[in-house]
């Protein structure tokens, strides 16, 4: 299988070399280039053709969340996660509505580090524990029958489905509060993110809160 290729974008050499000598060692991971802030990172693309960049969230001239603004726009085949100290919801919800598949804090283990990259190289969400429930908390904080974008164009159990996803139910919760089979749950699922246009259960739950993808 081939490795996952990697663009390192952090304002502090010290930490993309940490982040190589980490990362370089692993057999599904090649770096392929280190960048200093966004604007080194977009013109280091088209030579190093990364699948994912790591990126910080806070760097001179172009930070993070600006940065994968442009990646989604002119650079969509690659996947960005944040590698960040910060956890403000300024930071996460903008970087998730950038187009970020994931947000992971400094403090994360190695372990999560590569397994975050080798699953958004496969197209996969990616969102460190206390991202997640920061996400969470948002999402339970917002009325559960409030209107969003899109959502006359769902079913009455679409919209079940949807409201239940975004206050973060797994597919087997959903199954057995709705008397569903789990099947049938992943069916509604993957209808609703083709109607509202969406990539993920992520941005679903971004689109039900108000916080527009």
């Amino acid at each position: 299988m081939r490795a996952v290729r990697v663009l390192l974008v952090d304002d502090q050499e010290l930490m993309r070399q940490g982040l190589r000598k980490l990362l370089e060692i692993e057999d599904g991971i090649e770096i392929v280039g280190e960048a200093a802030d966004g604007l080194a990172a977009l013109e280091a693309i088209g030579e190093t053709r990364p699948d994912v960049a790591l990126v910080d969230a806070r760097m001179p001239r172009m930070d993070g969340v600006e940065l994968i603004g442009r990646l989604a726009a002119e650079h969509p085949h690659v996947a960005a996660i944040v590698l960040s100290t910060f956890d403000e919801d300024h930071y996460i919800f903008g970087a998730l509505r950038a187009g970020a598949v994931g947000y992971l804090l400094k403090d994360s283990s190695p372990e999560d580090l590569v397994a975050a990259i080798v699953r958004a190289g496969r197209g996969e969400t990616v969102l460190s524990s206390p991202i997640a429930a920061r996400l969470v908390a948002d999402l339970r904080r917002t009325p559960a029958h409030g209107a969003f974008p899109g959502e006359e164009l769902l079913s009455a159990r679409e919209l079940d489905v949807a409201r239940m996803v975004a206050a973060g139910a797994a597919n087997r919760e959903i199954a057995a509060r709705l008397h569903i089979t789990e099947g049938t749950v992943k069916n509604h699922v993957s209808s609703v993110l083709r109607k509202l246009g969406l990539r993920d259960r992520t941005q679903l739950a971004l689109r039900l809160t108000g916080r527009r993808t």
